[in-house]
């Protein structure tokens, strides 16, 4: 089975992520932030990765912390689970719509972190999250987990809208980079037969 667990201390924040990537979606989310816990559920439901994650965070001060710390946690639990990404398709791409907004995601699991985050939106917060934390959280969940990570916003007028695709175009994107290739079977996906390596993990193609 494919499940990591990984907790996080801080003196800013305390978190513990688990994740099944053969799972069915569920998700159980608590990090204080509701619009967060709304994009990570939809990550989880879309992806079809089981995802339990609680956080405790500095929120008396802002969500930065909190935001930043999920993603890290979340990533690193991605990214144990996967172990050497043997047999997986490795790339994954997505077109993902939600009404007026269209988003594109692109990425490689190729364990050399990389993220290229093109996406405005037009209000400061969503809810209660800075909606500048998206793109922070989008370049750090890749650091993470290990991923060339590419989201663009294509259309789209309405914030909420745009986040959502956002993360549920990653979450496509990454089930279909994460399944197992039945022609690959037990194969690393790399001419090297190696994925990343070196101490910025660039140099594995």
């Amino acid at each position: 089975m494919r499940n990591a667990t990984i907790t996080r201390k801080t003196l800013e924040t305390t978190i513990t992520a688990t994740v099944a990537l053969d799972g069915a979606g569920a998700a159980e989310i608590a990090t204080g932030i509701g619009f967060l816990d709304h994009m990570l559920q939809q990550l989880a439901r879309h992806a079809l990765i089981d995802i339990a994650l609680n956080a405790n965070g500095d929120l008396h001060i802002d969500g930065h912390h909190t935001t930043e710390d999920s993603a890290i946690v979340l990533g690193q639990a991605v990214a144990v689970a996967l172990g050497d990404r043997r047999g997986i398709r490795r790339y994954g791409e997505a077109l993902a719509p939600m009404d007026e907004a269209l988003v594109r995601v692109a990425l490689d699991a190729s364990n050399r972190p990389w993220c290229v985050f093109k996406v405005r939106f037009g209000q400061a917060r969503l809810g209660d999250l800075d909606t500048e934390l998206i793109g922070h959280w989008f370049h750090t969940f890749a650091q993470h987990a290990g991923l060339t990570l590419h989201v663009e916003a294509l259309a789209g007028d309405n914030a909420h809208h745009v986040a959502e695709a956002c993360f549920k175009g990653l979450a496509r994107a990454l089930r279909a980079a994460i399944e197992a290739d039945p022609r690959r079977a037990n194969e690393v996906p790399s001419t090297k037969g190696t994925l990343g390596g070196g101490a910025n993990g660039r140099d594995a193609p």
